[in-house]
């Protein structure tokens, strides 16, 4: 399929874009091209891994791939000037975030019904995080839509969360999900999983360092007129 090659490529990229952007100072320069390098790729990678996936029934990683184009385009959202109005992509990424959710509820308990709890090849319990975080991301959308855009700690809070668990679908799908394209004696899963998990541990410690300790506020003492967006 002619797609794949460009699924891979956009992978790859996708992968050391968001770990450059997650290490690197933020709000400097390097974290701002790194991110934006990293929404575009995963935009490609989401979006072609859907069609592939759809073509090949594959509806697990259907909905992975439309769970990571929810994420990156809802915190990509958060960080980016605008009015405080609710726009019409604002209230289409809440329904796909909805959507989302819901098929993914479907789908994990169809998983429970087959003999080995999956469903295409991937764990139920795999799907009903992604359920669990589509619809907690969903009910934060319509929150913002009826309270104001967030600002402050909370804003780049909910920034970092769905990148890092963005990063965390795409880590996750080629190092553990693509593990047989590794050598043999790099098919080590253990080590694999080290960095196929690392965003869940950076995820949670983003928004512990950002909700409940005084990051936030000393970077807005050093870089009063810089829109900070994570470090």
């Amino acid at each position: 399929m002619t797609l794949l090659p460009i699924h891979i490529i956009a992978g790859l990229i996708a992968i050391v874009a968001g770990f450059v952007a997650v290490y690197a100072l933020k709000g400097a320069r390097l974290h701002r091209k790194s991110g934006t390098i990293f929404v575009y790729s995963m935009w490609v990678l989401s979006l072609t891994g859907v069609v592939i996936a759809a073509v090949k029934e594959g509806w697990a990683s259907v909905i992975g791939g439309s769970l990571a184009f929810y994420l990156v385009t809802t915190a990509l959202l958060t960080v980016r000037h605008r009015d405080r109005a609710f726009h019409a992509i604002d209230t289409a990424a809440m329904l796909l975030g909805i959507g989302v959710g819901i098929f993914s509820i479907k789908l994990g308990l169809d998983g429970l019904k087959s003999p080995d709890g999956k469903t295409t090849g991937v764990p139920s319990a795999m799907i009903f995080l992604f359920a669990t975080v589509a619809l907690l991301g969903a009910l934060g959308d319509m929150r913002v839509m009826l309270t104001g855009q967030l600002q402050g700690a909370r804003r780049i809070a909910r920034h970092s969360w769905r990148m890092c668990f963005a990063l965390f679908v795409a880590s996750g799908s080629f190092f553990l999900g693509q593990a047989k394209v590794f050598p043999k004696p790099m098919r080590i899963y253990p080590l694999l999983a080290i960095p196929a998990l690392l965003p869940l541990v950076l995820l949670l410690y983003w928004l512990v360092r950002v909700l409940f300790t005084r990051w936030y506020q000393r970077r807005k003492e050093l870089w009063p007129a810089v829109v900070i967006s994570g470090r």
